[in-house]
């Protein structure tokens, strides 16, 4: 079986979806969270160069066509941080 891959909006990079953070823009409500719901995603390395790359160019934004509030962007650099 071929495993799900997905590809990091920052850095392009292919690989299983499982190694990626995803973003959510719930479909019927268009909230962004983060990891669940049903609505488009997107995806990014759990990375420094990644986020920050993300954050400075609104590629979260762009991707998901909606701004991003600055309190997502926090949660993820606490995420970074406590990510081994």
């Amino acid at each position: 079986m071929v495993p799900n891959t997905r590809r990091c909006l920052s850095c392009r990079k292919v690989a299983p979806k499982a190694e990626f953070w995803r973003v959510v823009r719930r479909a019927g409500d268009r909230q962004v969270q983060l990891d669940q719901g049903m609505g488009r995603s997107a995806y990014l390395c759990p990375t420094a160069s990644c986020l920050r790359s993300a954050q400075k160019k609104n590629r979260l934004g762009r991707s998901l066509r909606v701004p991003i509030a600055e309190t997502l962007y926090q949660t993820l650099w606490q995420r970074l941080d406590s990510h081994p």
